[in-house]
């Protein structure tokens, strides 16, 4: 059995000292009389073959140490695996727990790489947005590797039935964070998958879905007569009036501009840019549509806005808005004014 009294006696560059008490343990001199490296000489099960394994520099590594390091080793061949596999996966390991980013890092990374291709200024910031207010607080810093589904459901429990549009928004954030940690093998899958297993189940979309409060069909006539068509003729009468006979959306039409009306066949092209789809609109206008831009037309050339503001730019949300509010129009839904969005379900009925 190889002794430190004998290893430093040892002549530099001598054969391999076998350490006598661990099989395949051996020290292999230097050219320096009482140093050298430890070798473990051993059969891998995994491959068959020949294989050395390093266990550190004598004297820095103790005789003792190195027995106890070759005594695992060894543990690991008998269970059938290879010691060296092994400490290079331990290894790989570490260095991805060293490089793993939280939670909130990998968020504010994958929304870099995503903003590019969101469509509005408001998108952009209810993405991250919600992250911050919901998931940043409570698993930000949490390494990904640690995160597992309940950890999610955990976060989205207190909003799951509350706020069931947010909840399956902030989900799918999530899901796509994890997804884009999977896609750089940080981890092998995301677990926000299994999150609704975990949660109560959601009421269903049509149950859930909140209509705006709209003006009964059959009332629309006498409502532009009272409202829209008596006293001064503003712009938010004007621009609502001609919301309602195109069933298009407010903002739709609040940035209508000149350049997109074909006069002679009376149509109005709404550019994808402003379509909730992203697809061109091609909207058809009636006589008293076209009344209406007839009117406006002299002004055409102080804005590029059909309906524009008193200093030229696009008319504001509140000025449709107001001209309800003012006349305290009812609506289907008790106890709430009418809104401009509603007409869209007044036209569908």
């Amino acid at each position: 059995m190889l002794t430190d009294a004998a290893a430093r006696k040892l002549e530099p560059s001598s054969k391999p000292r076998s350490d006598g008490t661990v099989q395949g343990l051996q020290l292999i001199l230097s050219k320096t009389k009482g140093q050298g490296k430890w070798n473990l000489r051993f059969v891998s099960p995994v491959t068959g073959k020949r294989r050395d394994m390093g266990l550190g520099s004598y004297p820095e590594v103790s005789i003792a140490a190195a027995r106890r390091a070759a005594w695992e080793a060894r543990d690991v061949i008998a269970a059938g695996g290879d010691p060296l596999e092994a400490k290079r996966a331990a290894e790989l390991e570490r260095r991805m727990q060293t490089s793993m980013p939280s939670f909130e890092q990998a968020g504010r990374q994958v929304f870099e790489e995503l903003k590019p291709g969101f469509k509005n200024v408001k998108h952009i910031q209810q993405w991250i947005g919600t992250l911050e207010t919901y998931v940043f607080p409570k698993l930000g810093r949490r390494p990904i590797s640690e995160l597992r589904a309940s950890d999610f459901a955990d976060v989205l429990r207190p909003i799951w039935l509350s706020k069931p549009e947010t909840a399956s928004r902030v989900r799918q954030r999530c899901d796509t964070i994890m997804n884009w940690c999977a896609a750089h093998d940080y981890i092998i899958a995301s677990p926000v998958q299994n999150v609704d297993r975990l949660l109560p189940k959601q009421k269903g979309k049509r149950e859930r879905v909140q209509h705006h409060p709209a003006v009964p069909w059959r009332e629309i006539p006498a409502f532009a007569e009272r409202v829209l068509r008596a006293g001064k003729p503003t712009m938010g009468k004007l621009a609502l009036e001609f919301l309602i006979l195109t069933a298009t959306r407010s903002g739709e039409v609040r940035h209508m501009e000149w350049s997109e009306i074909d006069w002679e066949a009376a149509i109005w092209t709404i550019p994808k840019e402003r379509m909730k789809a992203g697809v061109a609109h091609r909207v058809p206008l009636s006589l008293r549509a076209m009344d209406i831009l007839v009117r406006r037309r002299p002004e055409q050339d102080f804005s590029p806005f059909v309906f524009p503001s008193r200093n030229g730019q696009a008319l504001s949300d509140m000025a449709l808005t107001k001209a309800l509010r003012d006349a305290n129009v009812e609506s289907d839904t008790p106890g709430r004014v009418a809104t401009a969005h509603g007409f869209r379900s007044s036209f569908r009925d």
